[in-house]
């Protein structure tokens, strides 16, 4: 029998919440095992997408007065108006911060969706101790990044052994989504074209002049 369990834990706007770990202005620059301003859009698509569904978001930074910096700047003006930002003094995973378990815990959805730089260190603790407390878990493998290749190819081994659900951004939204028709598609054609996944501007305008011609 199969362990997938993707028709029954699905990921749903009534059952997700979205965690951004560490998303910050100097850590940023530390990514090297993929395209920097991809990972700082999809931070953003995550983010967007929150309010398209409206499900809650809980962003952390971690001592963002020291070089690790703020949080980034576009990603606070993506983030739905009310999320609690919980700046950590210095404890590597969020979870050990008090204030960011009990955000977490307030939301009280069952599914998460993490994305965190570093992949290693800050998306790997929190996706591990939130599958640890009894979450199930999509990290976000195209909204984080890491130092180098292999960092990111040990992280995923390790992030798999453990039970979390590998994923992208746009895999994760369309999952949100589910049906086009439904009231999410406007919002979300428009985080796929103006972040997510930039060409799809391009093939969305192509087809309605093409439609409005014929």
């Amino acid at each position: 029998m199969s362990t997938n369990g993707y028709l029954t834990d699905r990921l749903t706007p009534d059952n997700t919440g979205i965690l951004l770990v560490d998303h910050q202005t100097g850590l940023i620059l530390g990514v090297q095992d993929h395209d920097q301003n991809q990972v700082r859009r999809n931070a953003q698509a995550l983010a967007r997408t929150a309010k398209v569904f409206g499900l809650p978001v809980v962003a952390t930074t971690s001592a963002p007065q020291g070089p690790n910096g703020p949080l980034l700047p576009e990603l606070v003006a993506e983030l739905p108006e009310g999320t609690p930002i919980i700046h950590r003094s210095g404890e590597v995973d969020a979870f050990e911060d008090p204030a960011f378990e009990a955000a977490v815990s307030a939301m009280n959805r069952p599914n998460l969706v993490i994305a965190g730089v570093i992949t290693d260190v800050c998306l790997m603790f929190a996706s591990l101790s939130a599958l640890g407390l009894g979450y199930k878990v999509h990290s976000v493998l195209d909204a984080s990044g890491t130092t180098n290749k292999l960092a990111r190819e040990t992280s995923l081994l390790r992030l798999q052994h453990a039970g979390a659900t590998l994923n992208s951004t746009v895999g994760v939204i369309s999952e949100l989504l589910r049906d086009w028709k439904s009231p999410g598609g406007r919002g979300t054609a428009d985080v796929f074209s103006s972040l997510a996944m930039p060409f799809y501007g391009a093939v969305t305008a192509s087809h309605a002049a093409a439609s409005n011609a014929g």
